[in-house]
């Protein structure tokens, strides 16, 4: 408890309240190092989501100004911080989860084990844990769920700017395979533009089947799907068009 009889830390953090607020009191308690940790493509219809975690110690270095929430930032100025993140971070891992596996076990699910893997998969101890939006439970460390954390925290923002640009790529490489569908334009979110082409072509091998506007074209376009009937969503979190 604080001086002033408020629990430290929060349940949940509700306000932004500066880039660095909330991880200058853990590594001041010694609770560092503080991962950071957001994902990229939860909302997508199309394509894998992918999922980052990020340590960037309790010191900023200066070719990582100007950073903040990765939709707020050009794909330019992203593509420029991604390796620049990847060389000051102390630590980051980036998990990438196939539609195939999304269709099976559910983006929510699979959005939090994510979570989950990439802090795991950073090898080395951490402190704390700051997730965005989404409380995490099974990480190595004590955790807290920041809403709007990847625009109030500065690791949560690194993980989402490595989370977004990788997904980019792999978006913009599997348009190579499938031009047809656009993908190097919105990334496999549900634009309108996006739409009308799932329903000129039907789903691709990289659809995610068990998203109803998805599994509709199908039948439209005469095949045959099976929807898992606990997970129909629409869109997720990021909402339609979100390619950014």
């Amino acid at each position: 408890m604080t001086s002033a009889g408020t629990r430290w830390p929060p349940r949940a953090i509700v306000r932004d309240l500066g880039l660095r607020t909330y991880e200058r009191p853990l590594y001041r308690r010694g609770l560092g190092p503080v991962a950071g940790v957001d994902e990229a493509g939860r909302g997508a219809c199309a394509g894998p989501m992918v999922v980052a975690a990020c340590v960037l110690g309790p010191d900023i270095h200066p070719d990582l100004a100007g950073l903040t929430d990765s939709k707020k930032l050009t794909a330019r100025r992203r593509e420029q911080l991604f390796p620049l993140i990847r060389r000051r971070a102390r630590a980051h891992a980036i998990i990438v989860i196939e539609p195939e596996e999304i269709d099976r076990r559910g983006v929510h699910v699979l959005n939090i084990e994510g979570m989950r893997r990439a802090v795991w998969a950073l090898g080395q101890p951490v402190g704390y844990v700051l997730t965005d939006a989404f409380a995490v439970d099974g990480l190595p460390a004590p955790s807290l769920a920041v809403t709007g954390g990847d625009a109030a925290v500065t690791a949560i923002a690194a993980a989402s700017v490595l989370a977004k640009v990788a997904r980019d790529r792999i978006m913009v490489a599997l348009d190579q395979d499938h031009p047809q569908y656009g993908f190097a334009g919105h990334k496999g979110y549900g634009t309108p533009a996006h739409t009308a082409a799932l329903n000129a072509h039907g789903p691709s091998p990289v659809h995610r089947m068990s998203y109803a506007n998805v599994a509709a074209a199908a039948r439209t376009a005469g095949e045959a799907v099976t929807v898992p009937a606990r997970h129909t969503p629409t869109a997720g979190r990021d909402g339609p068009g979100a390619a950014g």
